[in-house]
């Protein structure tokens, strides 16, 4: 749009007002409002912003961000125990110096012609999730784990021509909000009952709920509350009796110590690769996958791009390319495809590559073992506190684990308060999400926590408790 006093605007394409008039009359308009014509007059700005006066230079403007910036409170300033969904781990420096690089930073998938090794590092990547998940086929990813949970139930109603999902109640209520989202108006989901003292699936209200309508039976292992699921071939045997397919939600940060959901009957397993290297980045480092086998019926239901290796005319060669690019968005079936997802984020998928390459099978084993001392060893230390249960759930946790405050006679929200003050970022409070919990919250414990965190988080919390 044209400023007044100025022939363009520096950041608005296409101000100047001869080009403006020209690509008007191309379409047959007498003016920039005709384009918007069909929004309601009740809702239009009748007004001028009232916007802030212009910084006269970058200078000027730059001061002023860092100055708002520099009020916020990272992890690197206070001790952190926050997690559900977005998890404080490690990042190796070779991560970000690899994912820096310019032929990949843009992070798009691109085309031969424009490649310059990024095919072959996402088939890496492919390769080396496929070997922890003991899968065979894994996509380029998705925007998080909830685009790709959505996305397996998805391919999974596609598969079976149903329209019914069952999940359990105790998902991640944003992740299940963005799946039924997703899969709206198509699919149905059901929500599952859990057993209130371990937190494990309720197999027989599973039972009840599963019928020839289910296109699939999804759970999460660990769950989002941390606990890990002990029947999960027992659902996988439930949803396959009645010809539905076995969907598991995965943190792949526990695939060191806990057996991958393929050996209990996983058809489609999914997750989000944020551990694998990524940094929090205010919850804008996720990247969600999918793996399957190794058979058409699966392959030809991804949607997003796979990237395989074939041998070359030259001896000795391979090259590295998609496989069955047509069946994508991407390809000649546009509208036609499966379901359209972008490529923002292959340049986590590079880096979940980098870093599985770094852990071996032994270090994901090393982590897998710290990280569940450390949360073990947490559940203990607040198990000590007077009116503090470590962990609501009677069952082996992973990482997360949720804290029974319903005994001090505070609320999470009181308590949390205090913690900051303490220079410390408490649980998620789950008294919204999950009334029937009450005073609980969501803590998280990883490789990044020492024995003297815990010890000081242990002590914060007495105090507050007991004042």
């Amino acid at each position: 749009m044209a400023i007044q006093g100025f022939k363009n605007h520096p950041y608005i394409p296409n101000s100047v007002v001869e080009v403006q008039e020209e690509m008007l009359k191309e379409i047959g308009l007498n003016n920039l409002e005709e384009l918007h014509a069909e929004i309601p007059e009740e809702i239009k700005l009748k007004e001028n912003m009232n916007l802030p006066k212009a910084f006269k230079s970058e200078y000027e403007l730059r001061r002023y961000m860092e100055g708002l910036l520099s009020k916020n409170k990272s992890c690197k300033d206070y001790l952190n125990f926050l997690g559900a969904g977005c998890w404080q781990h490690y990042v190796p420096a070779v991560c970000d110096e690899i994912n820096s690089r310019g032929e990949f930073l843009t992070a798009y998938g691109g085309e031969p012609y424009n490649d310059f090794g990024r095919f072959q590092t996402l088939f890496e990547y492919q390769s080396l999730v496929a070997e922890l998940v003991d899968m065979d086929v894994v996509n380029v990813p998705t925007m998080d784990w909830a685009q790709a949970a959505a996305t397996a139930v998805r391919m999974a109603a596609r598969m079976t021509g149903r329209k019914e999902a069952l999940v359990p109640k105790s998902i991640d209520t944003e992740r299940y909000l963005v799946m039924k989202n997703y899969c709206s108006p198509d699919i149905k989901f059901i929500e599952v009952n859990y057993d209130e003292k371990t937190g494990q699936l309720n197999l027989n209200d599973l039972k009840e709920k599963i019928s020839d309508k289910t296109a699939c039976v999804y759970i999460e292992n660990p769950s989002f509350l941390g606990f890990i699921e002990d029947h999960g071939r027992e659902i996988a045997h439930i949803a396959h009796a009645v010809d539905a397919l076995s969907v598991v939600g995965v943190d792949p940060s526990s695939l060191g110590v806990l057996t991958p959901p393929s050996q209990y009957g996983a058809d489609i397993i999914c997750g989000d690769l944020q551990p694998l290297g990524m940094h929090m980045n205010y919850g804008g480092g996720q990247a969600g996958f999918m793996a399957t086998r190794d058979e058409e019926k699966f392959v030809m239901e991804f949607p997003s791009r796979l990237f395989g290796i074939a041998k070359t005319s030259v001896e000795g060669e391979y090259g590295f390319s998609d496989v069955a690019y047509d069946r994508t968005s991407f390809g000649h079936l546009r509208e036609g495809g499966k379901e359209y997802v972008g490529t923002q984020s292959a340049l986590w998928g590079i880096t979940a590559g980098v870093y599985l390459s770094l852990m071996g099978p032994t270090g994901m084993w090393e982590l897998g073992q710290t990280i569940m001392q450390n949360s073990q060893y947490a559940i203990k230390r607040l198990d000590q506190i007077k009116g503090v249960k470590g962990s609501k759930f009677d069952t082996v946790n992973f990482k997360e684990f949720a804290v029974d405050f319903n005994e001090t006679g505070k609320t999470v929200e009181e308590i949390n308060k205090k913690l900051l003050d303490k220079g410390i970022f408490g649980g998620k409070d789950l008294s919204k999400d999950f009334p029937q919990l009450g005073e609980s919250a969501l803590y998280c414990v990883t490789e990044i926590h020492t024995k003297d965190d815990i010890d000081r988080l242990v002590s914060a919390i007495a105090e507050v408790v007991e004042s």
